[in-house]
């Protein structure tokens, strides 16, 4: 974290408490809702194709951390957050059809991603 905290970040950074209650509150919906569809998918009640973009999603989100922090490298993380966001769209419009109450519950989540994709934008953009 300390060299996290050397980088130069815009004036709305939110404070790191609140980015860690974020995720407190989002990763319950995300396991759970993750864990529906993967089960859905594997009993053969969702088509497969339905937990690909979740399946991404995951990985993508799961790696993010180590390359922020662990390699230091702004741009690859840049374009791991830009998965991670295009992935939970990609997630919505697959199981709309399927389950819409997984769908809206991907509503926090994206609008979440997307104050923290501007802000890993911003913070790459800062500090290139």
């Amino acid at each position: 974290m300390d060299w996290y905290n050397t980088l130069e970040k815009p004036s709305w950074t939110p404070d790191p408490s609140f980015i860690g209650t974020m995720w407190s509150i989002l990763y319950p919906i995300i396991i759970v809702s993750f864990a529906y569809v993967f089960i859905q998918a594997f009993r053969g009640k969702f088509p497969k194709k339905v937990a690909i973009p979740f399946a991404i999603n995951l990985v993508a989100n799961v790696i993010f951390t180590p390359i922020q922090f662990g390699l230091r490298n702004l741009t690859l993380a840049s374009i791991d957050i830009l998965v991670i966001w295009g992935t939970i769209v990609w997630m919505i419009l697959a199981i709309w059809k399927h389950n819409r109450y997984v769908a809206v519950a991907q509503i926090p989540y994206l609008m979440w991603v997307s104050v923290a994709t501007v802000l890993q934008l911003s913070i790459n953009i800062m500090n290139f």
